[in-house]
């Protein structure tokens, strides 16, 4: 009988069904220089230098080089597998779709779509009632941003000006931390508010706290003066990771969406990174008890919602989930509501709700703070920690009195990091101002956050320039 190929398996059996015993075959070694080589021959750069580490395994918590040094991945790739990389339950997800259900016609429904949509909604409060489901973070806010329009009849968009939203045409129009220059007009109408920074903001009381009422006042003082009559939305991320993680203040959302009805604005929560338990709460927006009663018109959702795979979500409320379609409304991409995404969606929901991961977050995000505050006590050179859950940032500078950034010396201290098996990202564009961003999986335990940690320290420790206090 001649031998075949099962399509499932791959495996080679023979006519009888029985598998034909193979030899396993060794793993390739892999040449790093000529991958480097090549990546340099054929990879656009997409605007940050490549890692100097060409990857070659992610498995939980690590990831690891050719020469099978790992690192604690303290950026979940992307800020993206909040249950880590390769999780089994996943994995057989995207195993089982990829056979049976990957992807359709946009307008064809399918049991995984309909199944995320009710659990999600499930989720999130009263007023945010209908689900849609996209690829990429960008592509949700520019969503969000194209059916705010659309519902409002008006076409101006306020963003803040540290913000981090996507690079589609509509998205960067109300992105300030990075993108604009170099490319001509964005879109018409577009308004910044200053970002909040407690700890760099010129807005001070007299007692040297930080006065962000007056900074949001004064900041729409100025869109009004600007604005020709046509204000839309406000877009803005509950904890702004790449503009350097920082959470907004308690009480900012409810001051902010008051300013948001007096002027017939809707409100747009971006939680590309913020949701599903990574900064300790299911959405990051319901956190403070300042801010209760506050439900965005518009939320948008990504890189949590997919742990790695390319999905995106926005979430409406009735009301402008049926006026708009009633007047025509239209976004059609190619996978719009594909089915392989939908389900892992719905499986990391699933996870998450289940192992109770919003409440360990919550727990280690108290750890992983005190762990890095007595990092800053030991260190001169760390300006500011700040964060929430498992979502934090720690300011690099040359003098604290002065607070100047610190670009060179954090990247020394990134590097050593790696060398010693910690991977955190140290931003060096102006506006994030040499903020190193930490977010590891939630599925972290505490020893192997305390492990992280210690190495963090030995780092600073053997790094000149980290200036010991003692």
């Amino acid at each position: 009988m001649v031998p075949c190929t099962d399509p499932i398996t791959g495996a080679t059996i023979q006519g009888n069904g029985e598998p034909i015993e193979e030899e396993e075959e060794e793993t390739p070694q892999i040449n790093e220089k000529e991958l480097q080589s090549t990546a340099q021959t054929c990879l656009i750069n997409y605007g940050t230098p490549f890692h100097k580490n060409i990857i070659t395994r992610a498995q939980g918590l690590y990831i690891y080089t050719p020469q099978n040094h790992k690192m604690l991945d303290w950026t979940s790739g992307q800020m993206s597998c909040l249950l880590g990389h390769g999780n089994p339950e996943i994995v057989d997800v995207i195993h089982k779709h990829a056979r049976d259900l990957d992807h359709l016609f946009s307008g064809m429904l399918s049991p995984p779509v309909i199944n995320l949509a009710r659990r999600l909604t499930g989720l999130t409060p009263k007023g945010l009632d209908k689900a849609i489901f996209l690829s990429t973070g960008g592509e949700s806010n520019e969503f969000a941003i194209r059916i705010a329009k659309f519902y409002t009849g008006k076409f101006e968009v306020v963003g803040l000006s540290a913000s981090w939203h996507g690079v589609t045409g509509a998205a960067i129009g109300a992105q300030y931390h990075s993108g604009r220059a170099g490319y001509g007009p964005v879109m018409p109408g577009n308004f910044a508010l200053p970002a909040p920074n407690a700890y760099r903001s010129i807005f001070r009381h007299p007692d040297g706290t930080y006065d962000w009422q007056t900074e949001l006042t004064y900041g729409f003082s100025l869109i009004d003066r600007q604005s020709c009559g046509s204000l839309s939305a406000v877009i803005l991320e509950p904890i702004l990771s790449s503009g350097g993680m920082h959470p907004l203040p308690a009480g900012y959302l409810k001051a902010l969406k008051h300013h948001c009805e007096t002027r017939g604005m809707l409100l747009i929560i971006d939680e590309a990174q913020t949701a599903i338990g990574r900064a300790g709460d299911m959405f990051a927006f319901q956190h403070y008890a300042e801010d209760e009663g506050v439900v965005p018109d518009i939320l948008t959702l990504s890189k949590t919602l997919g742990n790695g795979i390319a999905l995106s979500a926005v979430v409406v409320s009735d009301e402008i989930a049926e006026k708009t379609a009633r007047d025509g409304f239209m976004y059609y991409t190619t996978h719009l509501n594909d089915p392989l995404p939908a389900a892992v969606g719905d499986k990391v929901l699933e996870i998450v709700e289940r192992d109770g991961l919003v409440e360990k977050s919550r727990e280690l995000g108290k750890v992983l703070q005190s762990g890095l505050k007595r990092l800053q006590e030991r260190y001169g050179c760390i300006g500011d920690v700040r964060g929430r859950g498992l979502m934090a940032g720690v300011e690099i500078v040359t003098d604290r009195v002065t607070k100047t950034p610190g670009f060179e010396l954090g990247n020394r201290i990134g590097e050593r990091m790696a060398d010693l098996g910690v991977w955190a990202q140290l931003g060096t564009h102006q506006s994030f101002a040499g903020v190193f961003r930490i977010a590891p999986p939630i599925t972290i335990t505490k020893e192997e956050l305390e492990e992280g940690l210690q190495i963090m320290e030995e780092a600073f420790a053997s790094t000149e320039g980290s200036m010991p206090l003692y």
